[in-house]
Parts: structure tokens; C-alpha cells; sequence
């Protein structure tokens, strides 16, 4: 390989010599890439290099965290992305062969405008040039190219094809077209992976470079962490395209060095143009990004009348107070309530939010579309008097708190629940409302779990299914287990994996490829909104088959990067409720309201206590309706604690049964302390909801009801360093209530061991309240009712 410069010497007094790799796939290069980004932090680290890029395969899947992990771990963060150009104009679907509707490009954002112009490029890749793979093309490249640095590509970039071919015009034309473009900005590519097409390309790409005095730049073109990871990426491409290994015609990549190269590697591999390989370090050092993760770019509800949001929001709960209690019914615990809650959300800038959300909801209303509040919103006030939720928190005792931290600075979240069948009418007047461009689906990651891993990695090796069903039995069915947990775990798998071969080697494969980016999807409920055209702020794009414009980045990158998340689901229960409501008033001309009904009906209770909760909300599973018919409910308090308990944590520790014991009087309540029995006493001393235990770590020990739920969060994850502070936090706090230190003791530990399986009281009671609304209609208008389960299906 002929060479641009002298050789100079990479070492400076003995350090690291410098390199950065510039191209580089992670695994959100989906079946492609599968380079883990916390292991490739860790290798850089270990091996001096101080930046490193990404570039995955025309998306901008994994930039945030990919960002975010290289701050963690000092490392300068080159965003960047390998851009597929199409031959002519992005938007022409016609060409002469397959492989020529796209060529490679490899792109990095300098600064801040740089990977503006790559969200710019990313989604009109997309949303415009889709064809085959995500296209841009020169005309977006010109019109967008301020702040990026480019790199002239591999194998597959347009330059290289045209050097390879000898079509020597075309190459010193598309040269100097993108010299015009780039300026100084613009680099000549070169790659040796081992591979010949390699050899002779960089040879007449080093020919070229010295033609017109451009710089030289090596790169790795790296799609793995580690030598001995090539023939697991090997199986992912046959994965990719669901082939085989022993497919003779299949696309595969020649060797095993596409791997993440130490810098003496590097250097190792390009002896003659040690210059191309320094000058990583040069363009790494001309990148410096400093993404903004704090603004928020929440739309603006822009109230009537020149009120200010605050104002306005303060003047709809007000009207609430006699809408939902009546002038006579309200209290100075109301009020108050009210007060501290509006404080709250006008300190941390959150009035417009609730206005949003409110006049969604009052939309929904006018059309008499069905929805609701879930989750913990259902424990402000706030929510109630704006007709977001229909269950009052003072009376069911649920806590703001739990909804909304005041020393906090995240935003709320209000998830609401519409009929399936009219959920899209929501969605398009939050579209007119605030703009097409302002609103968007979210996208969702699928990755390769520990049964998918071996039913994917088996396919492309060939064995029989026979075998893989039998292994993948082996598995035990803990949620969320790890292969390398699952062969410690089960010996059945341990020894198929020690006894035989070819499993063995399928497992190893798999448990390097679990846990990798595998699919894209659509998030089933939430949209993002913000104030300006999403693609100001993040990639957008379209999937195969479909015509919804989704987000490259998922919910909670979408909330970090600062814009309005907002839940909506299609509950399809809602709809049956609102059939059945219209069958009654269709065939019995009675109009029924089912946020008022009586909360005490005697007929709903004892179809209740039967168990005959087929096609009711949360009551239909055989366990379900057993434990019912166990229980026998007779007051909407045990609907509340039964769709709470029925989950297998509770089941495990014997909550349940204690909960049904305690009630009907053949097993005692225990006496602990009188602030716990009052706290405990509508679930006969057992510890259900969370809201219940913050009420004692507030009460006894003294803790903050903000910190308190900070607590359950950390006993159920198991931080044993931050459960231990709050441990003396609550002693001290008991022992200020005269409590003996032993019995704090024991109480905390009561805390410890149940905390972490107790459940969010607003959602089970905001979802007990749509049970027992069905269950009241099944139980009086049971005909009505049926029709509207098979009516909506």
C-alpha cells in the first residue's frame, strides 16, 4: 500500500499512542452491530483511548445513551452515523440494480449544530428517501452539512465503488464535489480488516488523497467488541437475514477483525500510514458536543381571556370543588388540599401541563368518548376537580405525594385511559391543536431476551426445534432471567449445556447475544408532544409496512431530551362499559352515569362474591375469581385491596391469605403500634399499598412523605446503603414518638420484608372503580352486558 506521508512514530513518552475509533456499530445496528455500550466504555477506558464514536447503520437509535455513558465514563462522545445516500435524488424509487439504491457514508456531529443537522438528516431519511434502507441525498447533505465532519466511507460508500470499478472521472468528480461541500472538513477513508477488496481500495483511495493533498483517516469499521466475538456476529447475520451457517450463499464478512482494535493495533494494521491513524485523535479533539438534557420543550396551553396558566388552572379546580362536592359538601380539608397541591405545581412550572392534559380530557368528554385517570395522578386533587380522575383522594386517603414529589424537578405524568375504538380522535385534536410536525408516536426497542436469544441463535445453526423447545423448558420462568442465572439454576440445562456440544456452543453464542438491540416497534400508548417541530429535538422515522410517524428514541430518552410524553391507552374494557351503557339506554330508555353509582350495591357485591366476573375488568382469571369467591367482598375497599394483592409476591408471603383470614375474623388482627393499626386498619393490618407504608415512615419515623416513597423504591430494588439510612433516619424519628427502640426495630424490618411487594393504592383504587362500574352493569342489565362483550370482541 503506497504511502500519502513519512511514517511517523505513534509512541510519546511511552503513553498511549493516539486513536479513536470513528466507525463504529453498536447493536442498534439492529442485527448488524453488536458492540453493548457499556462494554465498549469499559475497553476504551481500559485501553487509553479518550473519545470514541458512534455510527450505527442510518439511525440514531442509541446516540443519547450512548452519550450519556461516554460523560459517565470521561470519555469524549463523537455522535455520529453511517448515512445510506441514494445514487440520484432521495425520493426516486427506481433503479438499475438493488444494491445501487443506497451507498455508505460516515458522518460526525463537531458541535451542537453538527448533530442538529444529523437529526435533520436522520428523519428525513426516513420520512422521505425510504427505500430499502433510510436515504438522504447530496441535496440534503449540502443543505445540512454545517457542523459535521465527513469521512469518505467504506466498500459500500460511492467513492469506493467508483475507485473499484475504475470509473476514475466519477471519483475525482464526487471528490471534489464533497471537498466544495465540506472544506477541511472532509477526510479520506481507509479501512484494512483483512480483507482484499479492503487492500485494494485503500490503495487507490491513498492514490486519490494524494492527487488532491487530503488527509488520510483509518478506521476499523467495527461491528464487534472483541476478536473472539466474530463468529457470534456471524450467526447475528444470519439472524438478520434468516439463514443458516451452513447456507453457502448467505452474507457474511470476511475474517474476524471487525472488532474494537487497541490503538497499538491500529497502529499494527496501517504500518505505512501511522498519520492516518494519529489523525483519529485530531478529529475527535474537533468534536465537542454538549447536549442539552435540562430544557423542557412542553407545548403551551395558552388559557382564555389573558389569564395566566396559573390563574386558570386555580380557577377550573375551584368551579371543581362544587362540581364534584356540591356547595355544601366542601370542607377546609378541601381547600387546603387544593392549595398545597396548586403550590406545588405552580412552583415547578407544571400549570400548563395539567391545562393539556385537562382539555384533552374535556374533549374527550364533549365527544362522549370514555376515559380516565390510572396510575398515581389519581392521588391529587387536582386531578379529581378537572375531571381527569373520578376517585377523590381525601376520601380514599391516597397521597399527592406518591404522585408528585415537591422537592423534586421531574415533571408529572398523567396517564389516561380512552376507549380503544376512539382513541385516534384524541390523538388527531391534540395533532390540531398543536400541530402536526409537534406530534409524534414513540418508539419502542425489542432485544434478544434468554428464549429468544436460543430460539434465534439455534435457527441459524440449524438444530432441530425439537431439541431447542425441550431446552428452552429448561429455563426457568423467573421474569427477566439471565441465561448465564438460568444454567446456574437449572441442572437439566447445566447438563445438556456440559454434555452436548452443539448446545453448548448454542449457548454460548446466545449469552453473547442476549440482550442486544433486535426489532423496532410503536410504542400501544404513548405520543410526544412539543413546542416546535419534533424534528428540532429529536430523529423521527417511519416502519416497514406502516404509516405512523414514530420517534427513533424511546420513551423515557424522549422525557430526557425534554419533551411532553403523554400515555394514552386503548383500554378495551372502557369500551365495553360505554356499549353496555348504551345497550341499557337503547333497550330499557335508562340513562345510567357510572361515576354515580352507589358505591354499596347489594346485587354487585354478590355476583362479586360468586366469582361470575367473566369479561369484568381485572376479575376475569380463574385465580381471580377464586380468591373472590374466598374472600367474598362486601364493601369496594376489598375490590381495591384484591386487584392489589392478587400479584405473586403478595400470594408468596401469605399476604393474601392473611388479608382473607384477618376479614372474616379466623385469624387475629395484630396490635403494633396506634399510628400502624390506623394506618393498617382497612386491610386488617396488612401492609398492601405503598401509599400505607409512607403513611408510617411519615407518621413513626418521621420521614418525609416524599423521601418515604424514595424508601419503598429503594427496599424493592434492593439498595441495601440507601434502605440502611433511612433504617436510622426512622429510628431516630420512632424514638421521638416514645416508640422502644426494639419495637422500631421490628417495625422497620415489617417494612423491610413487605415494602418492597406493596402496591400503588391510587391506580388499584383509580381501577377498582372501573371494576365495579362493569360489575354493577353484569350484575343488573346482564344481557346488556354480554352483548357489548361480544359486540366489542
Amino acid at each position: 500500500m503506497p504511502s500519502n506521508h513519512h511514517p511517523v512514530s505513534p509512541l510519546a513518552n511511552g503513553d498511549t499512542p493516539p486513536f479513536v475509533h470513528l466507525h463504529l456499530h453498536t447493536h442498534y445496528s439492529l442485527l448488524d452491530g453488536a458492540i453493548r455500550i457499556p462494554e465498549l466504555m469499559r475497553k476504551c477506558k481500559d485501553h487509553g483511548m479518550n473519545a470514541v464514536a458512534i455510527t450505527d447503520h442510518g439511525n440514531l437509535y442509541g446516540a443519547v445513551e450512548f452519550y450519556n455513558a461516554c460523560k459517565n465514563n470521561d470519555l469524549n462522545p463523537i455522535l455520529g452515523y453511517e448515512a445510506y445516500i441514494a445514487p440520484g435524488d432521495r425520493r426516486h424509487r427506481k433503479v438499475a440494480r438493488k444494491k445501487e439504491t443506497s451507498f455508505h457514508l460516515t458522518l460526525l456531529a463537531m458541535n451542537q449544530t453538527g448533530f442538529k443537522n444529523l437529526l435533520k438528516l436522520s428523519s428525513a431519511a426516513y420520512l422521505e428517501g425510504f427505500y430499502d434502507q433510510p436515504r438522504i441525498d447530496k441535496e440534503l447533505l449540502e443543505s445540512h452539512n454545517e457542523g459535521l465532519i465527513c469521512l469518505s466511507g467504506c466498500v459500500a460508500s460511492e467513492l469506493s465503488q467508483h475507485l473499484l470499478a475504475d470509473r476514475m472521472d466519477e471519483a475525482r468528480k464526487l471528490t471534489e464535489w464533497y471537498v466544495r461541500v465540506f472544506g477541511n472538513r472532509f477526510y479520506m477513508e481507509i479501512q484494512n480488516a483483512g480483507s482484499d477488496i479492503q487492500r485494494l481500495c485503500a490503495e487507490r483511495t491513498v492514490d486519490l488523497a494524494r492527487e488532491y493533498g487530503l488527509p488520510l483517516v483509518a478506521t476499523n469499521n467495527a461491528h464487534y467488541l472483541n476478536q473472539d466475538d466474530a463468529d457470534a456476529h456471524d450467526i447475528l447475520l444470519c439472524v438478520n437475514t434468516q439463514t443458516t451457517i451452513d447456507d453457502e450463499k448467505r452474507i457474511t464478512m470476511t475474517g474476524d477483525q471487525l472488532f474494537v482494535r487497541t490503538p497499538e493495533e491500529m497502529y499494527a494494521a496501517f504500518p505505512d500510514h501511522s498519520d492516518a491513524v494519529a489523525i483519529t485523535q485530531e478529529i475527535a479533539d474537533r468534536c465537542d458536543i454538549d447536549l442539552d438534557l435540562t430544557t423542557r420543550h412542553f407545548p403551551v396551553f395558552r388559557p382564555p381571556e389573558d389569564k395566566t396558566a396559573v390563574q386558570y388552572l386555580r380557577e377550573l379546580c375551584v368551579e371543581g370543588l362544587t362540581w364534584r362536592y356540591g356547595e355544601d359538601g366542601i370542607t377546609q380539608q378541601h381547600r387546603d388540599r387544593l392549595d398545597f397541591e396548586l403550590q406545588i405545581i405552580d412552583r415547578m412550572g407544571s400549570s400548563s401541563y395539567f391545562l393539556i392534559v385537562w382539555d384533552l380530557v374535556r374533549f374527550a368528554r364533549e365527544k362522549k368518548i370514555p376515559c380516565q385517570a390510572r396510575g398515581s395522578a389519581s392521588g391529587a386533587i387536582v386531578a379529581f376537580l378537572l375531571g381527569l380522575s373520578h376517585v377523590c383522594p381525601l376520601k380514599y386517603d391516597l397521597l399527592f405525594e406518591r404522585f408528585l414529589d415537591p422537592n423534586g424537578n421531574d415533571p408529572p405524568d398523567i396517564d389516561i385511559d380512552l376507549c380503544r375504538d376512539r382513541r385516534q380522535m384524541v390523538i388527531d385534536y391534540l395533532k390540531e391543536k398543536y400541530g402536526t410536525g409537534c406530534i409524534s408516536q414513540i418508539g419502542t426497542f425489542g432485544t434478544l431476551k434468554a428464549n429468544a436469544a436460543i430460539r434465534y441463535v439455534s435457527r441459524a445453526m440449524a438444530i432441530d426445534q425439537t431439541r431447542v423447545s425441550d431446552i428452552c423448558k429448561m429455563v426457568p420462568e423467573t421474569l427477566g432471567i439471565k441465561l448465564k442465572d438460568a444454567i446456574k439454576e437449572s441442572s437439566d440445562l447445566q447438563e445438556a449445556y456440559n454434555n452436548d456440544p452443539q448446545i453448548k456452543r448454542m449457548l454460548n453464542v446466545a449469552l453473547r447475544l442476549e440482550g442486544i438491540t433486535r426489532s423496532v416497534g410503536t410504542h400501544p400508548a404513548c405520543v410526544v408532544v412539543a413546542d416546535e417541530p419534533i424534528s428540532n429535538y429529536i430523529p423521527l422515522q417511519t416502519l416497514t409496512g406502516k404509516t405512523d410517524i414514530v420517534t427513533q428514541w424511546d420513551g423515557p430518552t424522549v422525557e430526557l431530551a425534554g419533551l411532553l410524553k403523554m400515555d394514552f391507552l386503548g383500554l378495551r374494557h372502557l369500551t365495553i362499559l360505554d356499549k353496555a351503557v348504551q345497550n341499557v339506554r337503547e333497550h330499557h330508555g335508562v340513562e345510567i352515569d357510572t361515576v354515580k353509582l352507589p358505591m354499596d350495591d347489594a346485587e354487585t357485591f354478590t355476583l362479586l362474591q360468586r366469582g361470575e366476573t367473566k369479561g369484568v375488568f381485572q376479575l376475569e382469571s380463574d385465580g381471580m375469581r377464586g380468591l373472590l369467591r374466598t374472600m367474598k367482598p362486601n364493601r369496594f375497599l376489598d375490590i381495591v385491596a384484591a386487584t392489589a394483592l392478587y400479584r405473586p409476591g403478595p400470594l408468596k408471603f401469605g399476604m393474601v391469605t392473611d388479608y382473607v383470614e384477618r376479614k372474616h375474623g379466623r385469624q387475629p388482627v395484630p396490635k403494633r403500634h396506634p399510628i400502624v393499626d390506623e394506618v393498617l386498619d382497612e386491610t386488617y393490618g396488612v401492609m398492601v399499598y405503598q401509599e400505607q407504608v409512607m403513611q408510617i415512615l411519615n407518621r413513626v419515623g418521621d420521614i418525609e412523605l416524599a423521601s418515604a416513597y424514595k424508601c419503598i423504591k429503594a427496599i424493592s430494588k434492593k439498595k441495601l446503603d440507601i434502605v440502611a439510612r433511612y433504617r436510622e433516619q426512622f429510628l431516630v424519628g420512632a424514638k421521638e414518638k416514645y416508640l422502644p427502640e426494639q419495637q422500631a426495630k421490628d417495625l422497620f424490618s415489617l417494612i423491610d420484608k413487605f415494602a418492597g411487594y406493596s402496591f400503588n393504592k391510587s391506580h388499584s383504587t383509580a381501577y377498582a372503580t372501573l371494576t365495579y362500574q362493569m360489575a354493577y352493569l353484569k350484575a343488573h342489565y346482564p344481557q346488556d352486558f354480554v352483548a357489548a362483550l361480544l359486540a366489542v370482541g
